[in-house]
């Protein structure tokens, strides 16, 4: 059975910076990303990447703000924030693909989602 498993999320001050991880088990995924959502919004995408690591994406809001990364030997993937804002204050899902990520791909399995609030 396939499960995504997410951490790290909380609350910071705006500025300041978290790290989500997500574990995946029961299988390993070609790409593995990150979506969030605000409250009374959908939900939308933030970041994946190829399980070679050499092909990342970001949605332009988070671009040079935010790093995803993976450890393929631990079937995990990450997400570092840094300079948050209270914009980015959503609930972050874990998604996995069972094959290539492109634009506006939907996953094929989801994590429960963490909560994360930035405070100005």
């Amino acid at each position: 059975q396939v499960q995504l498993v997410e951490s790290g999320g909380g609350l910071v001050q705006a500025g300041g910076s978290l790290r989500l991880s997500c574990a995946a088990s029961g299988r390993t995924f070609y790409a593995m990303g990150w979506f969030r959502q605000a409250p009374g919004k959908e939900r939308d995408f933030v970041a994946a990447i190829e399980r070679s690591s050499s092909i990342l994406y970001y949605a332009d809001s988070v671009k040079g703000r935010f790093t995803t990364s993976r450890d393929n030997a631990k079937n995990t993937v990450y997400l570092q924030m840094n300079s948050l804002k209270p914009e980015d204050t959503a609930v972050y899902y874990c998604a996995a693909f069972t094959s290539t990520y492109y634009k506006g791909r939907s996953p094929n399995y989801w994590g429960q989602g963490t909560q994360v609030t930035v405070s100005s």
